[in-house]
């Protein structure tokens, strides 16, 4: 049982600052719930269901739960997770067992996360602009433009000086492209040379369910044009989702991704010259991949893999001779031609 000097010291943990690190964040506010007995004895917390409830990842989330574990106040469950003392199982998300963020925490998290969910559409933006030359990429103007703080827009800049996708210079200025005719080809080289070997460290442990899904909707897209957003969820289907997201080199991962990002946005700079025939050819090669690896062919597929990248660079290379500059008022508000 928690005795006084423990209630005493997690009751006075909720006036952590809101700038310590998540894993502690997380950790007092879950002692708080469970000394206080907001949570029911038995309640099973695992990682996910943390995590979801703090909008956070599942890193700070298992790191609280290790340290709650060592701090005796929760028990090791079915050697996956970790439960409340004192009841049955019980399986609940944690809004449905009680859990409130204190209100002095709400907004502090609200604007930790806030960088989570531009941070997609901003990479979109500057990928598909990379094509058409070399840009600064304004702090301020990216903050006003989705209504956060420079806080937060650096948080995202600085997440995507790690892609590669901008660059910082001497004067903290920050910037993006050219994507150009040379660099187009080292990205199709990385790919064409490090996703085959990818594919056939994973190919033994692929889902073949995911496979036949994949697959699937690579079929319906084949059956009539598909726009620029689902030729990318097609081109992230098979060479982000089967074959980046499952190798298990964290180098080898980023070093893919890094070349993944601004090739796959193409198909949004190249939408308006892109041909019906080429996006068949590409969902034709796609659907190839995934019938070889479903009939356990793995090196076959991918030698299709390879080929397919290949043959891709030369019809990218001749729409970006023929792209058209873009004009400034397309560009999004933090941009600025150099």
């Amino acid at each position: 049982m928690l005795d006084v000097k423990t209630a005493q010291s997690s009751r006075a943990s909720r006036h952590r600052a809101a700038s310590s690190p998540l894993y502690e964040i997380i950790h007092d506010v879950l002692r708080e719930h469970i000394v206080d007995r907001v949570f029911p004895a038995g309640l099973v917390l695992g990682e996910t269901n943390v995590a979801r409830a703090f909008g956070a990842s599942r890193v700070p989330a298992a790191a609280a739960l290790r340290r709650l574990h060592v701090d005796g106040v929760i028990a090791e469950f079915d050697g996956r997770g970790y439960i409340v003392p004192g009841g049955e199982p019980l399986r609940l998300e944690l809004a449905s067992a009680g859990f409130e963020l204190p209100p002095a925490l709400s907004a502090a998290f609200e604007a930790r996360n806030r960088h989570k969910l531009i941070y997609p559409q901003v990479e979109h933006e500057l990928a598909i602009s990379l094509a058409y030359g070399r840009f600064l990429v304004n702090e301020s103007a990216l903050a006003e433009h989705y209504g956060v703080s420079r806080t937060v827009a650096h948080e995202v800049l600085t997440k995507l000086e790690r892609t590669a996708l901008v660059t910082r210079d001497s004067n903290q200025r920050w910037y993006a492209g050219p994507l150009d005719e040379r660099l187009l080809r080292e990205h199709y080289e990385v790919r064409w040379l490090l996703e085959p070997i990818v594919l056939d460290q994973i190919a033994e442990r692929l889902d073949k369910a995911q496979i036949r899904a994949k697959r699937r909707l690579a079929q319906t897209a084949s059956l009539s044009p598909p726009p620029p957003a689902i030729l990318e969820q097609l081109e992230r289907d098979l060479h982000t989702d089967i074959i980046l997201r499952q190798c298990p080199n964290q180098q080898l991962r980023e070093t893919i991704r890094r070349s993944q990002l601004p090739v796959i946005a193409t198909h949004s700079t190249f939408a308006a010259l892109q041909k019906h025939t080429e996006v068949s050819t590409m969902i034709a090669e796609h659907l190839e991949v995934f019938d070889l690896l479903l009939a356990g062919r793995y090196g076959d597929a991918g030698k299709i893999l390879e080929a397919h990248l290949r043959r891709s660079l030369g019809s990218q290379v001749d729409l970006l001779r023929h792209l058209r500059p873009l004009p400034d008022e397309s560009l999004p508000s933090y941009l600025v031609r150099t």
